[in-house]
């Protein structure tokens, strides 16, 4: 709506996203479970570039999951004045409410809740869920809270095509050792971004940043970008 009513004006839509983090079989397990609770629960998971699917090799699932709620329990709700707070509320009740709904679905679809999803205002608890169907709203739609639905895969070519089954296309993670496995990544993910070792989220400012497919329009953020996308560059010829 906001290109259909721009025109020509120049746009750099930074629109949403459903990012996943991919852990291979032979990742390191404890920083993959680092990036998870990070990247799933930090500022309660309402960052566009948050984790939004956890795709695991079924061979570490077990070990994963159990390490992941683990983390998960330590992070402290409550008032966001308070420096022990980890957790605050997300943006307002209706949003608790629609994560509180999409928990519910995909419970009764067959996931199973192994940690939080309890709901308080506009609070929801760092929830871990495993067995979430790969239909289900959760994960098709961008849930923009702390949400961490564990899902497993056979191989990177499941992970890729689980990944790449969305309408967005912002940015991802690959949790891995194996440096094939990483390049492979990077050229058949279908997001802007692909991080290594890290979260889909981590960027440095002035790198080129932003999303393609329902994430953005291809255009990247970044001071140089920005400063190149908002410049029309004049062609000349002077023959004196």
């Amino acid at each position: 709506e906001i290109a259909e009513t721009a025109g020509y004006k120049k746009l750099c839509l930074e629109l949403g996203g459903n990012s996943p983090l991919i852990v291979l079989a032979d990742a390191d397990l404890e920083l993959a479970v680092n990036l998870a609770t990070q990247g799933c629960f930090r500022n309660s998971g309402q960052r566009c570039t948050a984790v939004k699917r956890i795709l695991v090799h079924r061979e570490i699932a077990e070990p994963f999951t159990e390490a992941l709620v683990a983390q998960a329990k330590d992070f402290v709700c409550g008032d966001p004045s308070d420096e022990e707070t980890m957790i605050g509320t997300v943006i307002d009740e209706a949003a608790a409410q629609y994560l509180e709904t999409v928990i519910q679905e995909a419970v009764a679809a067959g996931a199973q809740v192994l940690c939080g999803g309890q709901r308080r205002g506009a609070q929801l608890q760092p929830t871990v869920l495993r067995g979430v169907p790969r239909d289900a709203r959760m994960v098709v739609h961008e849930s923009f809270g702390p949400l961490a639905p564990v899902m497993e895969v056979e191989d990177l070519s499941d992970a890729i095509q689980l990944a790449n089954s969305t309408a967005y296309g912002l940015s991802a993670g690959v949790v891995t050792r194996d440096l094939e496995a990483a390049t492979r990544a990077i050229r058949e993910l279908r997001t802007g971004t692909v991080n290594i070792n890290e979260v889909p989220g981590y960027r440095i400012e002035s790198s080129p940043f932003g999303g393609i497919k329902d994430s953005g329009l291809g255009v990247k953020e970044g001071v140089i970008e920005a400063v190149k996308w908002m410049t029309y560059t004049k062609t000349f010829s002077f023959p004196w």
